[in-house]
């Protein structure tokens, strides 16, 4: 972990809302004069893109290349521009990380998740968020939420949906210190709330 900046994960299944939890964090950081890098995984460099792409609107992908397909995104991205943004002082926020290939690689493909987090560790150099959010939602509401559009993961069948999310967890459970595991389905403003508090107690607010 660097000992610069300051780097927050959002995790969850699908539909559970960190987009718009990450938008009401960056609107509390910047208004408290801090620089904000957001960026999202798979995604947030050029390469990223294009495996995004690749993985969930591709053709089929075996669970095995999957999951290296992830871990390669995320080597992309923690050398282009976590790394470079923490060095300088400042928070990262993303939208995914490590925990979600352990998530759903490790345990919804059921490829193992300490293999699969061997893999992502290996692959972002052992770099670990500061703080973890967990944002919480049954796969049903998730579900719902997200309507009819799907992509490669989310047309999985509910048994994948609910062992990711058993995974996440049974993650938090295990490192409370580095984890805040919020309801997904309360209102957008008292999750927001939550997550400000532990920063708040973090020193980071």
């Amino acid at each position: 972990m660097t000992d610069s900046g300051y780097f927050i994960a959002f995790e969850g299944g699908d539909g559970a809302g960190k987009s718009t939890q990450v938008r009401h964090l960056v609107a509390a950081l910047e208004a408290a004069g801090r620089e904000v890098v957001v960026t999202r995984q798979p995604g947030g460099t050029t390469l990223g893109s294009a495996l995004r792409d690749l993985v969930l609107h591709g053709e089929a992908i075996t669970p095995r290349a999957e999951a290296l397909i992830f871990a390669a995104d995320k080597a992309q991205h923690v050398q282009e521009v976590i790394l470079p943004s923490l060095a300088r002082g400042a928070v990262v926020v993303t939208d995914r990380y490590t925990d979600s290939s352990v998530a759903y690689q490790g345990a919804g493909r059921s490829l193992g998740a300490q293999e699969v987090a061997d893999l992502q560790s290996w692959a972002v150099g052992g770099l670990t968020p500061h703080l973890t959010v967990l944002v919480d939602v049954d796969p049903s509401e998730g579900r719902r939420r997200r309507g009819g559009t799907h992509d490669r993961m989310e047309s999985e069948a509910d048994a994948f949906h609910t062992a990711v999310r058993e995974h996440f967890l049974a993650m938090a459970h295990g490192a409370p210190e580095r984890y805040l595991v919020v309801d997904g389905s309360a209102r957008a403003e008292e999750i927001a709330a939550q997550v400000l508090q532990r920063l708040a107690q973090e020193g980071l607010l």
